[in-house]
């Protein structure tokens, strides 16, 4: 229980509110905005200076302030209400899982990712594939699916993004405080601490393992930061992908072997393997081992791993796909593949790839060869995997390469401003949630008066700009504690958001290649635009760095400042806060790289249309009335001149489409045009890009087919 896992001195909590603890302890929370206001009201000050963290919260509070709460009519009638619907939810029955799939209800599912993106007072996640490991857990557990996690805690997390006065971004490591953090010490049936151990050149690593609660799912975290490691070992899991390569090497087999191991000691016997990109993919080795030490030789053994075994790829980049040298891999290995009852060469067949520069082992390679059930996140990525990977199935065509994809979706009550959750309650009905994958359900959007959604959407609008500004402000008084704080952005003017990470492909910068039309488009004072970015570059990567940089000393010169800005640290709450309030997103992807992308996903279903590249996720959802379509459906041999039509593309549709539209009103000041838009990008995007129809089809055509051992067609 979490009485006797903490370690901790808390501020006392009255009796009658005491479950304010047991709540800060579970994740759901951080998708049910009336939970997390039981803490703020108690204390608004004290909870945005910690961040949002009801743990953390709970230890600083003072006395006196839950003292009031407690005896305060409202603040309990509201604790109460959220209880009650805590507990419903705890002790559900009748889930969408038990519905559809009752006869797997004793099956396992075990998820490994190298970072999951659950909150914002959590920072062990980088970007998109960390989100979409978090939407993924929470979505399982409103499902009521069979379903456990497996990753790490990384105290010092990613890194906290800083911009110094030139607009260059500085890398911060904070540590994370577990005492401060809803993890708790994993314990055996006996009640026994787990700790795990792996054999790395001339020693054993050893890991603790925590537990956080994501509603009824259970995600297990190792962390190395423990005696008797040596200092080095107890760096290993300090930070997401840092490191050189036999760090990574190491922090992987933690990650894939060790996570297998944590999963036996706590009696967890999974029928469903799920490696979300390669980071883990060193876990079949372990499943594999596992098989050979029972007496099953190697080749049967590998065959039954593989049934069982599912591996997510998020990549089309090559360099993003680690792939280790082979003198590492020796390094490591050396002591583990006799454990297999195999020889080198026979090991090192398991992922071998050909670099420029030499043979490597692969991790990509590893899971497509140890693993029947394979996908990419978009149907466009399928395609480009199938290409990337063609070369492991000699003689198959491209179309017939055992690449299936299953296309990313959003977690939509973690990304729903509450006002449009209002509208939907409204006029959607009482369960819409409960159907929310049902294209059906959303026909109603043609019933809201447009009246109501503008409200909704210049609510949003206000709030975010007022978020932006205090970002700025700090931003600039941090820097300069004398500097004069500029007027910047309007609450009612045209707002476009671009927020993603900043790696070159992304292009953050094409919408400046004619910087003069550029500057015309923002500034027509009948119909003037401002756009807000946000994003890291990883700390390694220089000229995602020189992007930043060039935006935000764009965003200093005539014509642009006040019109467009920069927000540093983008994570989940500046996600948030621009994906519920910007009126339309943008996304300008060399095509095609893009895997998937999401944050569209989150802007549409708040209402906000896309003007993206036809890349990732976007080409399956755009049907001409629900947002637009930048630059065309084809291969370039050329880049320059991708980029230039692309950008081409963008001034034509926005001087000539988007901004007009927007602007075009009736006599009571909506824009009907633009709101018709609107309602088609909510009736299209809510449904088919939820996690809840993306987890349906990973059960329908992955994990349920793979619990059950089927052979694939």
């Amino acid at each position: 229980m979490i009485s006797q896992d903490i370690d901790i001195i808390y501020t006392p909590i009255p009796e009658r509110i005491a479950r304010l603890r047991e709540l800060a302890y579970n994740l759901w929370w951080s998708w049910h905005p009336e939970a997390r206001y039981l803490y703020e009201q108690i204390d608004p000050d004290l909870w945005e200076m910690i961040y949002h963290s009801p743990t953390r919260f709970l230890r600083e509070v003072r006395q006196q302030s839950l003292k009031a709460a407690a005896e305060n009519a409202d603040f309990l009638q509201q604790y109460d209400s959220v209880m009650t619907a805590f507990d419903a939810y705890m002790s559900e029955t009748d889930t969408w899982f038990a519905r559809h799939y009752p006869e797997a209800k004793d099956e396992m599912i075990a998820y490994f990712s190298a970072e999951f993106g659950m909150h914002e007072s959590l920072p062990i996640y980088s970007g998109g594939l960390g989100i979409l490991s978090g939407d993924h857990v929470k979505e399982a557990s409103d499902m009521g699916m069979p379903f456990v996690a497996v990753g790490f805690i990384y105290p010092q997390g990613y890194f906290r993004q800083r911009l110094d006065q030139s607009g260059w971004q500085l890398a911060e490591y904070p540590k994370l405080i577990f005492a401060e953090s809803p993890a708790i010490p994993a314990r055996t049936a006996e009640g026994e601490e787990v700790v795990i151990g792996v054999d790395l050149p001339g020693r054993t690593i050893y890991a603790k393992v925590y537990r956080m609660q994501i509603g009824r799912v259970t995600l297990l975290m190792m962390d190395t930061d423990i005696h008797p490691n040596t200092p080095q070992d107890r760096e290993l899991s300090a930070r997401l992908y840092g490191g050189d390569q036999e760090m990574r090497i190491a922090q992987e087999m933690v990650l894939g072997i060790g996570g297998v191991r944590a999963l036996r000691k706590l009696g967890i016997n999974p029928t469903v393997w799920h490696m979300n990109e390669g980071h883990s993919a060193f876990l079949v080795l372990e499943l594999t081992r596992e098989l050979v030490v029972q007496g099953i030789p190697f080749q049967r053994a590998t065959e039954q791993v593989k049934q069982h075994t599912i591996f997510t790829t998020h990549t089309p980049v090559p360099a993003g796909n680690d792939a280790f040298p082979i003198d590492k891999i020796e390094k490591f290995f050396s002591g583990y593949w006799p454990q297999l009852g195999i020889d080198r060469d026979q090991f090192l067949s398991l992922a071998h790839q050909q670099q420029s520069w030499g043979p490597t082992f692969a991790m990509t390679v590893l899971a497509i060869q140890m693993s029947t059930r394979r996908n990419g996140v978009s149907k466009l990525h399928g395609h480009v995997a199938r290409g990337m990977w063609n070369w492991l199935f000699p003689h198959t065509p491209r179309d017939e390469v055992p690449i299936t994809s299953v296309t990313n979706g959003v977690h939509s009550a973690s990304w729903l401003a509450s006002e449009m959750r209002e509208l939907f309650d409204k006029y959607l009905g009482s369960d819409w949630e409960r159907n929310l994958e049902d294209p059906a359900t959303w026909q109603a959007m043609t019933q809201v008066p447009n009246k109501d959604l503008w409200e909704a959407r210049n609510k949003l609008r206000r709030r975010l700009i007022r978020f932006a500004r205090e970002r700025v402000q700090a931003h600039l008084k941090r820097n300069d504690p004398n500097a004069s704080i500029p007027s910047i952005l309007n609450d009612t003017t045209f707002t476009i958001g671009f927020a993603r990470r900043f790696a070159t492909y992304k292009r953050a910068t094409l919408i400046f290649k004619d910087i003069d039309r550029m500057r015309n488009l923002l500034s027509r004072p009948d119909r003037p635009v401002q756009i807000i970015f946000a994003g890291k570059a990883h700390p390694a990567d220089n000229p995602g760095k020189h992007f930043i940089q060039d935006i935000y000393r764009y965003s200093q010169e005539y014509g642009f400042n006040g019109r467009i800005v920069f927000l540093e640290e983008y994570d989940i709450a500046v996600g948030r806060a621009m994906v519920q309030g910007v009126d339309l997103w943008l996304n300008t992807p060399r095509r095609p790289y893009e895997a998937s992308g999401t944050s569209g996903q989150k802007a549409s279903l708040n209402g906000a249309p896309n003007a993206s590249i036809l890349d990732g996720w976007w080409p399956e959802a755009y049907n001409g009335k629900n947002g637009w379509a930048i630059g065309e459906e084809r291969e370039y041999m050329n880049q320059d001149e991708q980029d230039w039509n692309d950008a081409q593309s963008f001034y034509h549709i926005f001087e000539n489409q988007i901004i007009p539209l927007f602007y075009e009103r009736d006599e009571d000041g909506i824009p009907n045009g633009w709101l018709e838009v609107s309602k088609q990008a909510i009736m299209t995007v809510a449904p088919q890009f939820s996690m809840r129809r993306m987890l349906a089809d990973y059960l329908s055509e992955l994990y349920i087919p793979a619990a059950m051992g089927e052979s694939v067609a």
